[in-house]
């Protein structure tokens, strides 16, 4: 046996496959990044009128960039939910803590502070101007830490009662920060209003490279794609070397069987609080990223439907499977961006009706969800353990099964069976 794993490098037999697997994904997961930003840098702006206009209208790399965002979120709550099985209807919360964190941090909200590290603005600029690339750990930290808190009184319900909680706290967030211009005599969100503008993306040593702008603005689009990329890439490998740690697999051993995984010596607490922080980490990493997307923080942009909306993504791609989330949110992001108002005008160009398809989302959005959960409840790239959970015959189709068969044996039984020679044989 040691003989076995030394020839292997270390590596038990049964890990390869999974490595193998993911190195693949990731393979591919650049492969198509560098594709599509060679693209949009380089070749989109030679086309033809006709060809730009049917990529501006289809896949504009502004929902490309809004999709990486919310592939970082989905992430994130597969952590939560996927990972540790705990549902969490208020995952919108950690990302408007992360986008007010980051619009605090990089704009001139606080017209009384005068502090600058690293950020583009001008020196003369008042507010608090930090540099992104701190601003992403400072509010992924911050929200690590609101999870924590919002999670300790919380955590200890379980299933439904777990569920309504953060719907709760889902729904008191967002709302602090729409009626945050006057908290106990403070003005903490500027209310309705958002804080606008924010600083832009600096790209540091980047820019000595060709074509690299100093900053990265509205209109860098291939270039802050490749940022959110970089994103997307640290979650997927936090996420994934996370899983198989000590960690990832208490988090399996809860998710599955929560009593036998306290009786196996699982703390149950510091590790659900753990899977609540590192979700949340990665929602004010979303946060920050959302902030530069829309060059602000607006309290409409963080209501109920978003939990929603990403936790249908970790649904529809299959839960606890890195690769599905990320599919998943790919195809509801743009779905609910550019995707379906296309689809509607091109189905009212062909029938030569004129149905409003983007009034429609939520109901077309219920129906896809009805029928992924009618016949395909395991996600387009389900985890092999949800799989196998979710395909395996109920206890009452085995019971039934059971029966016929001790139905069939008792009848051969009582007849017995007829050999060759004619002779009865029991």
């Amino acid at each position: 046996m040691a003989t076995a794993t030394a020839d292997l490098g270390g590596v038990a037999p049964r890990d390869r496959p999974q490595r193998s697997h993911n190195a693949r994904w990731a393979i591919a997961f650049t492969a198509v990044a560098v594709a599509v930003f060679v693209f949009y840098q380089y070749l989109y702006p030679h086309l033809s009128d006709s060809t730009r206009n049917v990529f501006r209208d289809w896949l504009p790399i502004t929902a490309v960039n809004e999709a990486l965002i919310f592939v970082i979120m989905a992430l994130g709550l597969n952590i939560v939910v996927g990972y540790a099985g705990l549902l969490d209807l208020g995952y919108v919360a950690f990302w408007a803590i992360g986008g007010y964190t980051g619009a605090w941090l990089m704009s001139a909200f606080f017209l009384s502070l005068d502090i600058h590290l690293g950020g583009t603005a001008q020196p003369t600029t008042k507010g608090i101007h930090i540099t992104f690339w701190a601003v992403l750990l400072i509010a992924g930290l911050f929200c690590a830490l609101m999870g924590i808190i919002i999670g300790a009184p919380t955590l200890r319900l379980k299933s439904d009662y777990l569920a309504i909680v953060t719907l709760g706290f889902g729904e008191i967030i967002p709302q602090v920060f729409f009626n945050g211009d006057n908290v106990f005599g403070h003005n903490i969100s500027n209310g309705t209003q958002g804080i606008l503008p924010i600083d832009a993306i600096g790209t540091g040593p980047a820019q000595v490279l060709p074509g690299v702008p100093e900053s990265l603005g509205p209109f860098a689009g291939p270039y802050r794609f490749v940022v959110f990329c970089g994103l997307v890439a640290i979650c997927i490998f936090v996420s994934l070397r996370i899983r198989t740690g000590r960690l990832g697999r208490a988090w399996l051993a809860i998710r599955e069987d929560e009593l036998a995984a306290s009786m196996m010596g699982v703390p149950l607490m510091p590790t659900k609080l753990s899977a609540y922080a590192v979700g949340a980490f990665f929602g004010g990493l979303g946060g920050v990223a959302f902030d530069t997307h829309i060059n602000g923080a607006l309290p409409d942009r963080f209501n109920f439907s978003i939990s929603v909306i990403i936790l249908a993504m970790v649904v529809l791609g299959g839960m606890g499977n890195v690769w599905g989330v990320i599919l998943g949110a790919l195809v509801l992001a743009w779905f609910n961006s550019t995707g379906l108002a296309q689809v509607g005008n091109t189905v009212n160009s062909a029938l030569g009706t004129s149905i409003d398809f983007p009034s429609k989302t939520f109901l077309l959005f219920g129906a896809l969800l009805v029928l992924m959960m009618l016949f395909r409840r395991e996600g387009l790239l389900p985890e092999a353990r949800t799989r196998q959970v979710l395909r395996e015959p109920e206890r009452g189709q085995l019971e039934s099964v059971g029966a016929d068969l001790e139905e069939a044996v008792g009848d051969l039984d009582r007849a017995g069976t007829r050999g060759i020679d004619g002779r009865i044989v029991k």
